[in-house]
């Protein structure tokens, strides 16, 4: 009989909620919970019935009944918190975006094949079913090649430069919290990582992207268009253009249906695989797979690793760097 894993989340926000509920999902409790704020915790644990609940965050690293971490704290707390939970022989999952930056992730990558643990991004698009679907549809050449994608993200956030969204304490703005989806979603369907990068960028009052346009090019010659919003709604959809038809997937990031278009006669087929509300349990499906099996293939963090080194360009081009940010 296989070892039940347990896994222990840190934070106590939405995601964390989504991240319990997936546990549930897979007739599963969550082991430990561990929150900045206790009390926060304490009212988390009671809901879903966790285990344990540390007085201090970093007592979770040393609980040797925990196997993986998922991190669902703000993107500037991640590295000090990926790298102490590797250094203890944890596995994590960590919530987009993974790190600040390139310099960042290639370390704890880095340290992470050095504890042999799986670490890996909690990015959505990897995992739903609809993705594994196109990507086979793709790949196999029955639509043409891949020639350009266009991708749109916009939330509409109100002007409160104290919140994650805007400030740079907590890393905001659009690129790291809208744009790693856009980006993930392109890379996937992209035969190669895109080495021509042009863009434009509106900056909120704080210094955070709130809104930018962005070109990407690879040595294959395919093409994307995105366009991110912090402060003006946009559909959630991205187009994939082939030459043979497109493909549209709309709420992409939790995506659960696609329509297909035949570029000569217009015929549309829709394809519907997976369920958006169960996008963090196929998540924890695959990751429990991984630690399972020692095998993170299916994970994709060659394509995280690509994403972040795009968006780390970027944001040396904007020269936008977040309080104590080292590149």
């Amino acid at each position: 009989m296989e070892k039940e894993l347990n896994w222990a989340v840190i934070g106590t926000g939405v995601i964390a909620n989504e991240m319990a509920q997936a546990l549930q999902r897979m007739d599963k409790t969550l082991y430990g919970v561990a929150n900045r704020t206790q009390a926060k915790a304490i009212d988390f644990a009671k809901k879903y019935g966790v285990k344990k609940v540390y007085d201090e965050i970093d007592e979770v690293f040393d609980d040797e009944n925990v196997d993986i971490i998922y991190l669902a704290t703000s993107h500037n707390t991640h590295y000090q918190f990926i790298k102490k939970a590797l250094e203890h022989g944890k596995h994590l999952f960590v919530e987009k975006s993974i790190t600040l930056n390139s310099r960042e992730l290639d370390e704890m990558i880095a340290l992470a094949k050095e504890k042999n643990l799986i670490l890996a991004e909690a990015m959505t698009i990897w995992h739903m079913p609809i993705y594994k679907e196109l990507w086979k549809i793709v790949q196999s050449g029955e639509l043409g090649k891949m020639q350009i994608m266009t991708v749109n993200f916009g939330s509409f956030k109100e002007y409160d430069m104290n919140n994650r969204f805007f400030n740079m304490n907590l890393a905001g703005g659009a690129l790291l919290d809208i744009g790693v989806y856009a980006l993930s979603a392109v890379r996937s369907f992209m035969s190669k990582q895109p080495n021509e990068i042009v863009s434009q960028v509106k900056f909120a009052p704080t210094g955070s992207d709130e809104q930018a346009t962005i070109l990407l090019k690879n040595e294959d010659q395919q093409m994307a268009t995105i366009a991110l919003s912090m402060h003006s709604k946009q559909p959630k959809r991205i187009m994939i253009s082939l030459e043979k038809g497109y493909i549209e997937v709309y709420e992409f990031p939790r995506g659960q249906k696609a329509t297909i278009v035949d570029a000569v006669t217009g015929k549309q087929t829709v394809i519907e695989k997976g369920n958006t509300e169960k996008a963090l349990y196929y998540e924890m499906c695959d990751m429990e797979e991984a630690v399972r099996n020692q095998d993170d293939s299916h994970l994709n963090l060659e394509y995280t690793k690509d994403v972040m080194d795009i968006m780390s360009q970027l944001r040396k081009e904007w020269k936008m760097q977040y309080p104590g940010e080292k590149w």
